[in-house]
């Protein structure tokens, strides 16, 4: 089946404790006639329906079933790297359906809690740069370990279609991209620089900060009856691990 994500590299990457489960879905999806997009487009569904459930206050079942879609998220990239088609197009449709798919649940958490409209936006973008560091790291240590080299870390110009996609879909999704997310990928460099020889110490620590582990931590909150103190985690805590990773970064 080739090499996994991070090639060669061996690394503690914590937001990929569901990948195993990824691997068993898309060995049993491979011959399947559901393509990698459509896969995507379950777990943006289902994003969308645990922010409904939060809204009707059904916690603890919404974030258990964002645990799920964290191990559906991971479904399409495997399928995608089974199967030997990486795509274009998959990879930005990806981004974007995880950030529509964090709106709805951080508007919904809004309603539920009560929170004010700015409060609202700033955690929304403070989890998109988290996501946007663990991204960036990610995609520096595949490049060490000759991974997967879809995503890059430098989108700036449009890549060419594979053969099994078209290039105007392509064009399409990644000027979307440049539009909507380059601006955060660009400030995120900046502030990172390329890292440490390694790269061990950044990708295990902002790997907290993916959606996978992200999830569990959310999930704990709901069951503890503790969702109040989710601006705290996303402003404080989380805020003080990307300022850990970039100080390492830096040195």
């Amino acid at each position: 089946m080739g090499l996994g994500k991070y090639g060669d590299k061996r690394v503690l990457d914590l937001s990929e404790w569901g990948r195993p489960f990824a691997r068993i879905a898309a060995r049993f999806l491979k011959e399947k006639p559901i393509s990698v997009i459509q896969v995507t487009n379950i777990h943006l569904f289902l994003t969308i329906f645990c922010a409904w459930l939060i809204t009707q206050e059904n916690t603890i079942i919404a974030c258990s079933l964002l645990v799920v879609k964290g191990v559906i998220d991971a479904v399409d990239g495997e399928l995608a790297r089974i199967r030997e088609r990486p795509s274009h197009v998959g990879r930005y449709w990806d981004t974007v359906a995880d950030t529509i798919g964090l709106i709805a649940v951080m508007c919904a958490f809004g309603i539920l809690l009560e929170w004010n409209y700015t409060l609202i936006l700033g955690l929304i973008l403070a989890t998109l740069f988290q996501y946007s560091l663990f991204n960036h790291y990610s995609i520096l240590m595949r490049g060490l370990g000759s991974g997967d080299t879809t995503s890059r870390v430098d989108e700036s110009v449009t890549p060419e279609a594979y053969p099994w996609e078209k290039q105007r879909n392509v064009n399409f999704f990644h000027t979307v991209y440049l539009i909507f997310f380059s601006w955060q990928d660009r400030i995120i460099e900046i502030l990172a620089g390329k890292g440490s020889k390694n790269l061990k110490f950044e990708l295990t620590v902002s790997s907290i900060l993916g959606f996978g582990m992200q999830s569990w931590i959310i999930l704990a909150l709901a069951v503890t009856d503790n969702l109040n103190s989710l601006p705290e985690l996303i402003l404080g805590m989380n805020m003080i691990l990307l300022t850990s990773v970039l100080l390492r970064s830096r040195l």
